[in-house]
């Protein structure tokens, strides 16, 4: 019975949501599986992947052939290389403490990678708003100086004729202590 590494799509329409699990080749995509390694969500920046490592380094090694999408995956969290090493250890290339120390160094380094990710993300989603906020305060001074000026006019208006009327005072009032 030939056994795949392979994924089960659940999820809505547009919205899709997959299952890793270990099935037999012939079983249909969604239909039945004997083992369900984790969950893979490619609808989050980055992809959520949620797996259990023991089960699938376990099933890789039993000789489970995972599909492209799947192997991505398994590379993605480090499961591929660490049987790498592993066969490394098996023909004698390297000892047990070496390997584990070149993967917990790996994963380290992955780690910071998508720290590193996630912080660009979020940085630039920041400044996306920010410069939204921005556009939305020009644009809201743009109309409030529109309506200042439709408005303006009639203001203005007033205040010109009564100006002379105002300067017409104060001529006579400046006449008037010269009279005296």
């Amino acid at each position: 019975m030939p056994v795949k590494m392979r994924l089960q799509r659940h999820g809505r329409k547009q919205n899709a949501f997959f299952h890793l699990v270990v099935a037999d080749s012939r079983a249909p995509r969604d239909g039945r599986f004997i083992e369900k390694l984790g969950t893979y969500n490619p609808n989050t920046n980055p992809a959520t992947i949620e797996l259990d490592f023991d089960k699938a380094f376990d099933w890789l090694n039993k000789g489970a052939q995972p599909t492209d999408t799947v192997r991505a995956i398994l590379s993605y969290k480090g499961i591929l290389y660490k049987n790498h090493l592993a066969k490394g250890v098996a023909k004698g290339a390297l000892t047990q403490e070496q390997a584990d120390e070149k993967f917990n160094a790996w994963l380290e380094e992955k780690a910071n990678k998508v720290q590193a990710k996630v912080d660009g993300l979020s940085a630039a989603e920041v400044a996306e708003r920010k410069k939204r906020a921005e556009a939305e305060a020009a644009a809201n001074e743009k109309k409030a100086q529109e309506v200042a000026a439709k408005n303006a006019p009639a203001v203005e208006e007033t205040p010109e004729e009564e100006a002379p009327a105002a300067e017409a005072t104060e001529a006579s009032s400046d006449e008037e202590p010269t009279a005296e």
